[in-house]
């Protein structure tokens, strides 16, 4: 029966993909796959189980767990301690990130939050001049200050005593054996070497990726022993390693070192929260996306609500108007995101406001089809319900697009994890902990540089991400999707535009994931893939907009689509990423999906 449904699943799968319009292409010297390829063992088929990530050595080990009778918790945990390993320049355990579990059996999804906070030293005008403008983002993303007090590791360990089956050493082990040994070094990471030379120099880094003053190449084996005993550590003593030994005054001390005020009272007193997600609806589907501090459900919900006043379907997904409406769908949210988000837990947020029907309504009447508004401002969502307007404070537009690692699992049991995990920028601030071999994060960037708006810097607080790791359900309550993407505020557009592709446009996983994606937060500018048509482009251009003079990639989605009796995978050709399904589990214990029912 197994192997019926095997062939059925497969079957099925092929029908889908059919859809697909593959030009033949091949890989760039790089080794880097263009848009609209399909590279090998990027989709895949499971019927026990399904893992997709943006590298093959993560997905590997997350897959093993999940063979091994591992749940999706279980096989998350492995794979970010993995992804610390062979993507040390997107996320791991000196960031953060948010980890949405849908738990199968009690048909509840919940986030573990653990998103970096501000050292107890941080000052509200800690990224400003002798002047008070301020310091440009090149030099405030490589400042002491830049660096947030850690969470990822605690929130793996929050999400492990709450969910997880497998022995706590067998989930790391596998991750310390690929820096002990080495992992070879692939053209995403090399390029990224390549790129931040000048921050990686500056701290024990250099002595890993610049072997030699010269950095890594593709092809060469990445070797990382500080991390191995780091994580060796972790084995033995969970985040006690991190957040109370002598890795806790190593990491506080080398921040200091670079003029931060980041103490190991700090990290002693961390801890993570286990929120609620939040929820809205798009077309009947529901979907459960992640609340502030993360600006980024917020955000996704609001362009798909604006968008909802339109026909998305009557306009091809490359056609004017379609990126014209997507455009101006962005600017109006993206002009509130700027205004009205910060931590909750210290700033009242305007959710129900910004999400009100009446409010979307006369937002949308901001959008014109076939035109651009050039003075799209926030809207007042505080007047659709208690609370006060406090106004907004402008901020320069100087920021970078971070760069962060979102992954998917599914297991036997149907349970479903969304991770979005981060050091924000490439290597984050370019500090490496000398003897640990963990790169150190500059989310404290994410925080307004002038002082004064709801997302300003403040001693606890957490700073506004666009994170938006999202599980949607279909129009009976049943899981149907998994989505996320990593980017920095592109993270965004990336959801909402792969979520109405397979919405509106009904496309597959794969097709949704390749389809050439715009981000526009304002007025003229727009980004651009590879592959958005010349001659429409020209047509917006009359309109107003201004795309760049080239394109580039925009984000890295993984995706799972959930049907009745598989699992259906799919990564980013943007990345060398890699979905594996699972069809046979070895070993499994027993009937539950947990051995926390209680909890």
């Amino acid at each position: 029966m197994r192997n019926v449904v095997k062939v059925v699943s497969v079957l099925l799968t092929l029908c889908l993909l059919l859809g697909i319009n593959l030009p033949a292409v091949h890989a760039d010297e790089h080794g880097k796959t263009p848009k609209g390829d399909l590279p090998k063992y990027q989709v895949d088929v499971g019927t026990k189980g399904m893992v997709a990530t943006a590298h093959p050595e993560a997905t590997k080990i997350g897959a093993d767990v999940l063979r091994h009778g591992g749940n999706a918790v279980d096989a998350a945990i492995a794979i970010q301690f993995a992804l610390n390993v062979s993507e040390p320049m997107m996320s791991g355990i000196g960031g953060g990130g948010f980890m949405m579990v849908y738990d199968a059996k009690k048909d509840k999804t919940t986030i573990i939050d653990s998103r970096e906070k501000a050292s107890a030293g941080s000052k509200p005008d800690m990224f400003l001049d002798k002047d008070g403008k301020p310091i440009p983002f090149d030099e405030r993303v490589m400042m002491g200050d830049a660096v947030g007090v850690p969470g990822t590791l605690k929130g793996l360990e929050t999400a492990y005593d709450k969910w997880g089956t497998v022995d706590w050493k067998k989930l790391v082990t596998p991750a310390e054996k690929l820096a002990k040994h080495g992992v070879k070094v692939n053209w995403v990471l090399a390029d990224a070497v390549k790129d931040n030379q000048e921050k990686l120099s500056r701290s024990a880094a250099k002595n890993i990726f610049l072997p030699n003053g010269e950095p890594l190449q593709k092809g060469d084996k990445l070797v990382q022993k500080d991390l191995a005993k780091t994580l060796n550590m972790i084995e033995k003593r969970g985040s006690a390693a991190l957040y109370h030994g002598p890795i806790t005054k190593a990491l506080a001390s080398t921040v200091q070192k670079f003029g931060g005020t980041m103490t190991e009272k700090d990290l002693s007193n961390y801890d993570v929260t286990v929120d609620k997600p939040l929820m809205g609806t798009y077309r009947g589907y529901k979907l459960a996306t992640m609340p502030p501090p993360s600006s980024g459900g917020l955000t996704v919900l609001q362009i798909l609500k604006l968008l909802e006043g339109y026909d998305m379907k009557q306009y091809g997904p490359r056609s004017p108007e379609k990126y014209n409406l997507l455009a101006e769908a962005m600017h109006v949210a993206y002009a509130d995101r700027g205004a009205y988000i910060g931590d909750p837990k210290f700033v009242d947020v305007p959710m129900k406001g910004m999400l009100d029907d009446d409010y979307i309504a006369k937002r949308r009447q901001l959008i014109e089809l076939g035109k651009a508004n050039k003075s799209i401002k926030p809207g007042d969502p505080w007047a659709y319900q208690d609370g006060e307007n406090h106004g907004y404070v402008e901020q320069p537009n100087d920021k970078k697009t971070g760069e962060t690692t979102h992954f998917t699992v599914a297991d036997q049991w149907g349970n479903l994890v969304s991770y979005t995990t981060t050091i924000e920028q490439e290597f984050g601030t370019g500090i490496m902990v000398p003897g640990y071999g963990f790169m150190l994060n500059n989310e404290m960037t994410d925080f307004d540089a002038v002082p004064g708006g709801a997302n300003q810097v403040k001693a606890g607080k957490r700073p506004m991400s666009s994170m938006s790791p999202t599980i949607v359900f279909d129009k009976d309550g049943n899981p149907f999707m998994t989505v996320g993407s990593p980017g920095g505020k592109t993270i965004i557009t990336s959801v909402a535009q792969t979520i109405i592709n397979v919405i509106d446009y009904g496309m597959a996983p794969k097709q949704a994931i390749e389809e050439q994606r715009i981000y526009s937060p304002d007025y003229p500018d727009i980004r651009w893939e590879q592959g958005v048509p010349e001659n429409v482009r020209g047509q917006l251009e009359q309109l107003g907009y201004k795309f760049d003079k080239v394109p580039r990639d925009i984000g890295n989605v993984q995706m799972i689509r959930i049907y009745p009796n598989f699992y259906l995978g799919a990564a980013d050709s943007t990345r060398q990423g890699r979905a594996q399904g699972i069809d046979h589990v070895k070993g499994a214990r027993h009937d539950h999906h947990n051995r926390h029912n209680d909890k």
